[in-house]
């Protein structure tokens, strides 16, 4: 162990023998990992549920043709703030949350290595998450320009599309102070003999992902407060008017965005990558290449932006460019999904609901990447750009995977955090309903796109109506289908079907499966012993008893 994780250790092991504050105090003044993880995941999940209602009102008007609820301004507002809210406020939050909880306990260290500095990171969220919300209240109502806030749309509208801007600021500082932390603390605060191609395959994929974040959150910041100024302060960035260029705004945009898609799909490969190899009983297969992968999807994510703007009118070379660029990011992926399916092979697996999720991820995250695939050829992207092919594809990577990653997480680590085992039944039934109203709700939108729809638009044409009818069905049963997942997690804090011994999953063998359940307030006040890192890693076939 170096000298800078034995002075860290030292730190903390002074800094718990505070007292432990109670009531509001604790949440207000959390210091401790597992408390922030704790809020960030009841702060992501809120956010789910009120982009969740958002779009159950996208869909409630889009259930067949002409103007029933909402008017046209208001639509639009619906669709922005259901896109900024989900990418912003519930996804990325609850990953953080995620790795806040475990990456401590499963690298083998006292906290995350900025205590305060975390819970600043987490607190920066309500407030942002108000801006956005009231802002459909003010003048004008909530930006209307679609999440990527594109000019000359978003330099028009009124004032809610400065607290828009503002929201994004906050959030954006949220999230790079989190990821400073995150870096700092799988640097420096592993256990001993944790070497960094022995981590848990969670933990690299945390690593890579707030690397990623402290690159692109910044360019973000750059492109709204460019915005802001151009609404505000006489500059010309983006007004074609003064000589600006609106396109110039996407290219940055998409400079962040498109990393911004693996900042939320890479965390859930590693959630994937702990899930199978536990319940398949079997170590991860191809573990170092499953690093490298990680590695390449992350440094090609920024290379392929401007696939998103085929339709803007590039040179040719640039076109081809981007396109192989793109489809070059399928081979890691693939490497990704071959060792996924090869740790189930031959394995003796057994179906909990943390695996019903992980496979269900796999299979519907395949399909989202092949779309991706046919998006990525320049020639059929120009006629699908702003079709609901689109918004199928994306909705296919993020929900299915991202969101469906995440309540496997939680059905994996719910016994770790409460001490209590959920309930198998239930965790099933959400598994199978979420599986089957997810695809009566998005696949539908793959027919709607290739037949024209465009998306954005609160009326359509009536040869849209059976598909768009269908899509209306499957979203309110999907997000009904939600709250057997909140009943769930409540009835687990609240004593669930039984105590959890510390490990309830006899395949898991990362360090925090040899944590007491529920996890003790502090825990790795001295690191753990190095046999016992040896002994799981050798478990993983991550060492071998030569070494």
């Amino acid at each position: 162990m170096t000298a800078s994780t034995e002075t860290l250790h030292l730190q903390h092991a002074d800094h718990q023998a505070h007292a432990e504050a109670s009531g509001w105090r604790r949440w207000l003044y959390a210091t401790n990992h597992k408390d922030i993880g704790t809020l960030y995941l009841w702060f992501a999940f809120a956010m789910f549920m009120v982009g969740g209602t958002m779009a159950l009102g996208i869909r409630a008007e889009l259930f067949q043709p002409g103007m029933q609820f909402w008017h046209p301004e208001f639509f639009n507002q619906l669709t922005t703030l259901h896109g900024i809210i989900m990418v912003f406020g519930a996804i990325m939050p609850a990953f953080t949350g995620l790795a806040n909880w475990m990456l401590p306990l499963m690298i083998g260290a006292p906290d995350m290595a900025f205590a305060r500095m975390n819970n600043w990171s987490f607190w920066l969220l309500p407030p942002a998450a108000l801006l956005l919300l009231i802002s459909l209240f003010v003048p004008g109502g909530a930006a209307a320009g679609g999440w990527t806030l594109y000019p000359p749309l978003s330099i028009q509208a009124g004032m809610g599309m400065d607290l828009a801007i503002f929201a994004i600021h906050l959030l954006g500082l949220s999230s790079i102070m989190g990821s400073i932390n995150i870096v700092t603390t799988v640097l420096n605060m592993r256990a001993p003999g944790m070497t960094m191609l022995k981590m848990p395959m969670f933990a690299w994929t945390s690593l890579v992902t707030a690397y990623l974040l402290i690159a692109v959150a910044p360019v973000l910041a750059g492109a709204v407060t460019m915005l802001l100024t151009d609404r505000h302060f006489g500059t010309h960035f983006f007004k074609a008017a003064g000589g600006g260029d609106p396109v110039l705004f996407q290219h940055i945009f998409w400079f962040f965005g498109h990393p911004e898609v693996y900042i939320m799909a890479l965390p859930a490969f590693g959630i994937v990558s702990q899930i199978l190899p536990t319940f398949a009983r079997k170590p991860l297969f191809g573990y170092v290449s499953m690093v490298y992968a990680v590695g390449s999807i992350a440094i090609l994510s920024f290379m392929v932006w401007a696939h998103h703007m085929f339709a803007v009118g590039m040179p040719a070379t640039a076109q081809l460019f981007f396109m192989f660029m793109t489809m070059l990011i399928a081979v890691p992926t693939g490497v990704k999904v071959f060792n996924w399916i090869a740790t189930m092979w031959e394995g003796e697996m057994s179906f909990e609901t943390p695996m019903l999720f992980a496979i269900g991820f796999v299979c519907l995250f395949t399909v989202g990447g092949f779309s991706g695939l046919v998006l990525s050829i320049a020639p059929i992207d120009t006629q699908m750009t702003d079709t609901y092919y689109v918004v199928a594809h994306f909705h296919y990577v993020l929900v299915a995977g991202a969101l469906f990653s995440l309540f496997g997480a939680t059905y994996y680590w719910l016994p770790k955090w409460t001490g209590y085992m959920y309930s198998e039944r239930l965790g099933k039934l959400h598994f199978w309903w979420s599986m089957v109203w997810f695809n009566v709700t998005f696949f539908p939108m793959h027919f709607l796109g290739l037949a024209g729809m465009p998306r954005r638009i609160p009326d359509y044409p009536l040869q849209f109506t059976d598909f768009n009818g269908i899509a209306s069905v499957g979203a309110f049963c999907f997000g009904l289908g939600q709250l057997l997942f909140l009943y769930n997690v409540i009835h687990t804090i609240r004593g669930g079907v039984g105590r959890a011994p510390a490990r309830p999953w006899e395949g898991g063998h990362t360090l925090e499966w040899d944590v007491a359940s529920p996890a003790p307030h502090h825990t790795w006040a001295t690191p753990p012993d190095e046999a016992l890192v040896k002994k799981g890693l050798r478990a993983q076939s991550l060492e071998h008893d030569h070494e």
